[in-house]
């Protein structure tokens, strides 16, 4: 922990005493270190912090963040989103402060631009791994997910979590911009289940507006699946922005080219944050986009964020025979016919965590 006795105390103040001593990076000379929590590899010099804000070194020891809370809800799973996980079920969601990117479309920027927004609402709330395990088995949730600001940043904390949630036989997520290391992901894969990547754009340049690089994430993907994550992608379809047929066809078809049973969820965009020009998302841009999907060899692409007008895009098919397995209508399962992870007509297995 590192104390700081300035007076009156800012957000950065009350952020630095709850800190520890960080794992994901290396000690450089003159009291330098590099951080491999996030795809920017920051280089930090003494009494600086990195691109994230909340990750700082200080004499020479990078400090991360501890012991807090900045938002903390029980959500369905279906809400995160994820749609091959224990359908129906609720997920303990919890956040801290900061973020690797500065996304103008933010809808967590309470959280996530904590630091460099004085607007920000979100303050600390002191809570320790055991209460948040614990909160989450009173709430009868089977999953404990790290998400509302970036996680990557705050990976410490979330393994401490998450490692007192699998002894008591919980799921764990990670709910991402997929800004990520070879060195965090090795580093999470014991302790996390489930990992959904905000796959943004399939142009540099529009990941460059967002503080990141299309080439990072891309590879974090490739990694997470070939590490056996449960991987799930979103995009947000934002008109004027990653809305043409050409992106969206490259999108779906690296997706398919890792592998065609990734499910791929293409979601609604509305006006938040500073970004408020472009119109909300239409419903014929979101089944354009899941049609697009469909026909680059996805076998799993759902419309999302705007229930009940999507058709079929909201439920989950059988790919070999088109059988109805899981039929849902915004974040409820209204049935799940799924007979241990495979249809029930034709005895296709189903990928995802059923059980």
């Amino acid at each position: 922990m590192v104390a700081r006795t300035e007076e009156p105390s800012t957000l950065r103040d009350v952020l630095s005493e709850r800190t520890v001593e960080g794992i994901l990076y290396e000690k450089l000379h003159d009291n330098r270190v590099r951080c491999f929590a996030c795809g920017h590899r920051c280089v930090i010099l003494e009494g600086l912090p990195g691109i994230c804000k909340v990750r700082f070194n200080h004499a020479g020891t990078l400090y991360v963040p501890q012991g807090y809370v900045g938002a903390l809800q029980c959500d369905p799973v279906e809400k995160k989103p994820f749609f091959h996980a224990l359908p129906g079920s609720l997920a303990m969601s919890f956040g801290m402060l900061g973020c690797d990117f500065h996304c103008a479309y933010c809808q967590n920027w309470f959280t996530s631009q904590a630091l460099r927004d004085p607007n920000s609402t979100a303050p600390p709330r002191d809570v320790t791994a055991d209460d948040l395990v614990q909160l989450t088995r009173r709430y009868q949730a089977r999953i404990l997910a790290s998400t509302y600001n970036e996680p990557l940043i705050t990976s410490e904390w979330a393994v401490e979590v998450f490692r007192e949630a699998k002894q008591q036989g919980l799921k764990t997520a990670y709910i991402s911009n997929g800004n990520g290391t070879p060195e965090v992901i090795d580093y999470l894969r014991p302790w996390v289940d489930l990992y959904k990547v905000d796959l943004k754009s399939f142009r540099d340049r529009n990941y460059r507006k967002l503080g990141g690089r299309l080439d990072g994430v891309l590879e974090t993907i490739r990694q997470l699946y070939e590490k056996g994550f449960w991987l799930e992608i979103v995009t947000l379809i934002i008109p004027g922005f990653n809305d043409s047929s050409e992106e969206l066809s490259e999108i779906a078809r690296f997706l398919a080219g890792i592998s065609s049973d990734i499910p791929w969820h293409v979601t609604a965009f509305h006006k938040d944050y500073k970004m408020t020009g472009p119109d909300n998302t239409p419903v014929s841009a979101l089944i354009r986009a899941a049609e697009i999907g469909r026909a680059a060899g996805l076998r799993y692409v759902y419309a999302g964020n705007l229930p009940g007008h999507v058709g079929a895009w909201e439920n989950t098919c059988c790919p070999d025979c088109n059988a109805l397995l899981i039929e849902r209508r915004g974040f409820r399962v209204l049935q799940n016919l799924l007979t241990e992870g495979a249809c029930p007509s034709c005895h296709a297995a189903i990928p995802g965590v059923w059980n």
